[in-house]
């Protein structure tokens, strides 16, 4: 799948601030990890306006759901 320039920088903006706000209960690969796994469920659709906006509600999920 081709990712969109302005997606993949979104994404990265995505990652960078999930990364600031599990800083304390979280290492950056496993928000890394959250981000790739919530990005991988978007795979296919076409309509990719809001990918990066879900990708952060749903990283954000898994992040919670695992912490201590």
């Amino acid at each position: 799948m081709l990712i969109e320039p302005d997606e993949d920088v979104a994404i990265g903006r995505v990652t960078d601030n999930l990364k600031s706000s599990y800083n304390d209960s979280r290492t950056p690969s496993e928000v890394e990890a959250a981000v790739d796994i919530a990005y991988a469920s978007f795979k296919g659709l076409p309509i990719r306006t809001y990918v990066p906006v879900l990708v952060e509600r749903q990283a954000r999920r898994i992040l919670s759901e695992h912490s201590g």
